[in-house]
């Protein structure tokens, strides 16, 4: 993908959470909340939202933060993940994806934030914050 992407980063403060994969998805999910994503497996449940809900001592991540590729986006468009992760790869940045049906969405470790904008504003990313 040669074209620059039009990002935004989300204002919120998010967790990962792994649950077993035989239960249901925890009240404490609904609510207002920027993002939540829930993906089911054989393997476990997994939910990403707010940090400030996750009850404690449930297996989580974070926190960590959301920068969204503004869409909508074609989901037959290639490289769009790739154009993201590749250069924060390369600064040694990991990342949680996550994608739906109008956009993607690039989770980063809270204290890489800034770190990941520069990176990709480098990489010729419009970031806005």
């Amino acid at each position: 993908m040669a074209t620059p992407l039009r990002l935004s980063v989300v204002e919120a403060k998010l967790a990962v959470v792994r649950l077993p994969p035989g239960v249901d998805a925890p009240d404490w999910i609904n609510g207002p909340g920027a993002l939540t994503s829930i993906t089911r497996t054989f393997e476990e449940l997994s939910i990403v939202c707010r940090s400030d809900v996750v009850p404690e001592g449930l297996p989580a991540e974070g926190p960590w933060c959301a920068i969204k590729v503004q869409g909508p986006i074609p989901m037959t468009l290639i490289g769009v993940i790739a154009a993201i992760a590749s250069p924060l790869a390369d600064a040694g940045i990991a990342i949680f994806a996550i994608s739906t049906f109008d956009t993607d969405y690039v989770l980063v470790h809270e204290p890489d934030l800034e770190t990941a904008i520069e990176v990709l504003e480098r990489a010729g990313h419009e970031v806005a914050r």
